[in-house]
C-alpha cells in the first residue's frame, strides 16, 4: 500500500500510522497531520474497522474506538482529584488535554461536542467530527446522543446511538476519554439550621 506523508492532501478516508499503528480519519477536504500517537509522518490509508483494536483503561477492549491511547495509570487519582475541585451539585465532564485534567460544568440543555467552531466543547483534532456528540439535560437524568459522527460515540466500551448517562460512565469522542461525573446536592447541609431561640436557657 503506498504510503502518504503529514501535510498531504488526503480528503476524507482512514488513515494508519506505519509507526505505531495510530489510526486517524479524517472527513471532507483536509490534510494529513502529524500522528498524535507518536509525531510520525508515515502513513497508509486503511479502513477504521481494521485497526488494531486497544485493550486497557475503564472499558476494556474498545472496537472501532482503537484510536483512543490507554487511560493513564493514575486515572482514577486523577477523577478523585476532580471531584474534589468540584465546588458545587451538578453534572459534569472531567477529561484530560495536554497533561492537565478540565472540568466542565454541564449547565445548559443541549451540550455540543465536536471540533467545529459552534460546540460548545470543542476538540480541534481530526479523529473528532464537527458534529461528534451532544448532551442533553432532562428532568429525569443526561443523555448522550451520537451526531452523526464518523467515527462514534462509545460509552464504557461499547458504541451508543444514545445513552442515559450514569455517574462515573466513561465517554470515548475521537481520542478524547471524558467522564461522566454527577455530584448530589448535599441535603445534610440543608437540614442544618439556624438554633431555636426557644430551646436556648436564659441566663439568670
Amino acid at each position: 500500500m503506498d504510503s502518504l506523508i503529514s501535510g498531504t492532501f488526503v480528503g476524507a478516508g482512514s488513515f494508519c500510522c506505519r509507526q505505531c499503528g495510530y489510526a486517524l480519519t479524517l472527513s471532507g477536504n483536509e490534510t494529513l497531520t502529524d500522528c498524535p500517537g507518536c509525531g510520525g509522518t508515515d502513513f497508509v490509508r486503511a479502513s477504521l474497522f481494521s485497526t488494531e483494536r486497544i485493550t486497557g483503561g475503564h472499558g476494556g477492549d474498545r472496537g472501532d474506538a482503537g484510536l483512543v491511547q490507554p487511560a493513564p495509570a493514575d486515572w482514577d487519582t486523577q477523577l478523585a482529584r476532580a471531584r474534589g475541585r468540584i465546588e458545587g451539585p451538578g453534572e459534569y465532564l472531567c477529561y484530560e488535554e495536554g497533561g492537565e485534567l478540565r472540568t466542565v460544568a454541564l449547565t445548559r440543555e443541549w451540550t455540543r461536542i465536536g471540533r467545529s467552531l459552534a460546540a460548545d466543547l470543542r476538540f480541534d483534532d481530526p479523529t473528532v467530527s464537527r458534529r461528534h456528540a451532544l448532551i442533553v439535560r432532562q428532568p429525569d437524568g443526561v443523555r448522550l446522543l451520537d451526531d452523526r459522527s464518523l467515527n462514534g460515540v462509545f460509552v464504557n466500551g461499547a458504541r451508543v446511538e444514545g445513552k442515559a448517562l450514569q455517574d462515573g460512565d466513561e465517554i470515548i469522542v475521537g481520542r478524547y476519554r471524558l467522564i461522566f461525573v454527577r455530584v448530589a446536592a448535599d441535603s445534610d447541609t440543608e437540614d442544618i439550621a439556624a438554633p431555636d431561640p426557644t430551646s436556648m436557657g436564659t441566663v439568670g
